[in-house]
């Protein structure tokens, strides 16, 4: 979060999608960052397709092993700029963003989820979080597609979108919330990702009735478990690779935001 740290496969891509929001106002003309940018994210893509959150390598270690959410957040950010890079970096850059798409088409499992890397659960099966990893995935795919269209290399994310709101909406536990996974107590933070996400889908087809229902579920849980937005409870979601669990504060203050931002602006429920 300093100038001079380890510079991540998570920060760049949302480093380079601020800047695209930023851009919109007319106040910065952030190219060159942002093709600086683009370039350290092509030259850490593992022969896999998949985005590490480090180093590039053999994808044995954690630090070198490509990851759905990473690769699924490097597309959308590659994606929003596409339009606007030069040549000489546009043509490598679409071909990159196919390579992860074909990583992320391999790593979903046949139920749609992904499962995450650095993100667990200690109350799920073997202490992963899939509602973390989908939701990720599904809201970073989303907001690409939505933002390019189904032309070009996006065009490969529909179906994949689709599997994975299928699983998110399975999952739902009957208060409206979600936790990291089927039958598991529900938390602020899960559920909102598995809210943005769900509401950022309902863009990408017709028929998002189910989806956009359990959107303002789980938003009326936010809304019950946080006493309306005065109370924000943490819950320990990050899982570093020694199993060492750790909590952010700002997590659910950011998350349930950003949530209850996209449902606000969904049609009223009938």
């Amino acid at each position: 979060d300093l100038a001079g740290a380890v510079p991540d496969a998570d920060d760049t891509p949302g480093a380079l999608i601020a800047l695209h929001e930023l851009s919109r106002t007319g106040s910065i003309s952030p190219i060159p960052s942002v093709c600086a940018g683009i370039e350290w994210l092509l030259g850490l893509q593992n022969a896999d397709g998949g985005i590490p959150t480090f180093c590039r390598g053999w994808t044995n270690l954690p630090f070198d092993k490509s990851a759905a959410d990473l690769a699924a957040h490097a597309v959308a950010a590659m994606g929003v700029w596409l339009p606007s890079l030069p040549d000489s970096l546009k043509g490598r850059t679409e071909g990159a963003m196919r390579r992860a798409l074909h990583y992320l088409e391999g790593a979903q499992r046949p139920d749609g989820s992904w499962v995450p890397l650095w993100f667990g659960n200690q109350a799920a099966a073997n202490q992963e979080n899939p509602v973390y990893g989908t939701s990720r995935a599904l809201r970073h795919l989303a907001s690409c597609a939505a933002a390019m269209g189904q032309m070009g290399p996006t065009g490969l994310a529909g179906p994949m979108c689709e599997r994975a709101a299928r699983w998110l909406l399975s999952v739902q536990n009957t208060d409206g919330g979600w936790g990291g996974d089927a039958s598991v107590a529900s938390s602020i933070e899960e559920t909102s990702l598995a809210v943005d996400a769900l509401a950022m889908a309902c863009s990408l087809h017709g028929d998002s009735s189910a989806a956009m229902q359990a959107a303002y579920r789980g938003a009326q849980w936010l809304i019950a478990n946080t006493n309306r937005g005065t109370s924000l409870p943490v819950s320990p979601i990050g899982l570093y690779f020694a199993r060492l669990w750790y909590f952010e504060e700002l997590y659910p203050l950011v998350f349930s935001l950003c949530a209850l931002s996209k449902v606000a602006r969904l049609p009223i429920a009938g």
